[in-house]
């Protein structure tokens, strides 16, 4: 009986073996990931391009050192068409500066690749995914949250990135993340998944994510290239990318798994609403605003009129009646 059970161990052992074997839904895609070592022949490196002052390490990737108006970007030469995926990236963003310091860095999944532009190093009315991490506060002007800030943007390539408001007025959502400076490995977690987007973060050295925000009614077209690029300006920082790794994550019920979304155009149905700067200028009234205003004041105008009217008539009686 042992030897039979044994046995049927043996051949279940061997099926779940083959099954994950040939599941490739459960394994890391490689031609999208870059781990340690990076480099292949020469100085270049499997499925991926660098550009600007990107600097190979045998240890990390460095978009930009510590010094002053560098631009650095790694993108991907293979288009994702994976439908439900799972990016992790690891990190490290470190610097001399105590206060001040910047710029950050940018995770895309974006239709174009390779274009150097100011939005942290690449090109502003992009068209795809831009999660932001973002260190420069100090220019900015007062907000509700501190730096360091992570957040994200959809762009269908007509939006405009508004360093001058840290693009708050076009940001799907956002949390506070200090992950400047840390002695342990900081990472992020980027999931789109039936249609949401989920990041998560690990900076606390707990080996475990923690939820940094989650926006449903996301849609994200296959085809578009992972990249990250980072930059500094007047401040510094050195922008360090150790690992990423984008999985496929099987999800065997989701109906939508076989559509074509290789046509569809980004697109989110909430956005963050605007978070004002105490020296914006007040927004003009609208004229439907400018007419209630008016109309109100011509109201209580007439009012006061009559008010005043029926006081002096009644003053008018009561010195009659003082004569009878």
């Amino acid at each position: 009986m042992k030897a039979i059970c044994s046995s049927l161990l043996l051949i279940v052992s061997v099926l779940t073996s083959c099954a994950a074997e040939w599941n490739t839904k459960d394994y890391m895609k490689r031609e999208h990931s870059l781990i340690k070592p990076y480099q292949g022949a020469g100085m270049t490196i499997p499925y991926w391009d660098f550009m600007g002052s990107t600097m190979v390490t045998n240890n990390y990737i460095r978009l930009t050192p510590d010094l002053q108006s560098k631009q650095g970007a790694l993108w991907n030469s293979v288009p994702c068409h994976v439908r439900n995926w799972e990016l992790q990236v690891q990190f490290k963003v470190h610097g001399k500066g105590k206060d001040l310091f910047g710029d950050g860095f940018v995770i895309w999944y974006a239709k174009e690749r390779m274009k150097s532009g100011p939005v942290f190093g690449n090109e502003d009315f992009f068209q795809g995914l831009a999660v932001i991490l973002d260190t420069y506060s100090n220019h900015n002007g007062p907000h509700n949250h501190q730096h360091p800030y992570i957040s994200a943007m959809i762009n269908n390539g007509s939006l405009h990135y508004d360093h001058d408001r840290d693009g708050t007025h076009t940001q799907l959502a956002g949390c506070e993340a200090k992950f400047r400076n840390l002695e342990h490995d900081t990472h992020i977690s980027i999931k789109y998944e039936r249609d949401t987007l989920t990041v998560l973060k690990d900076i606390s050295n707990k080996a475990a994510w923690a939820e940094c925000f989650s926006v449903k009614e996301i849609k994200l077209p296959t085809g578009y290239y992972i990249g990250i690029s980072a930059t500094t300006g007047d401040l510094s920082d050195n922008h360090d990318i150790l690992s990423i790794r984008l999985f496929e994550l099987d999800l065997p019920d989701d109906v939508k798994d076989q559509e074509d979304r290789s046509q569809i155009v980004p697109s989110a149905a909430f956005f963050d609403p605007p978070r004002a700067r105490i020296e914006d200028p007040k927004e003009p009234m609208s004229g439907i605003k400018l007419f209630l205003v008016l109309l109100l004041g011509a109201l209580v105008i007439i009012s006061c009129v009559i008010g005043l009217v029926m006081l002096y008539q009644k003053h008018q009686e009561n010195k009659r009646k003082r004569f009878y």
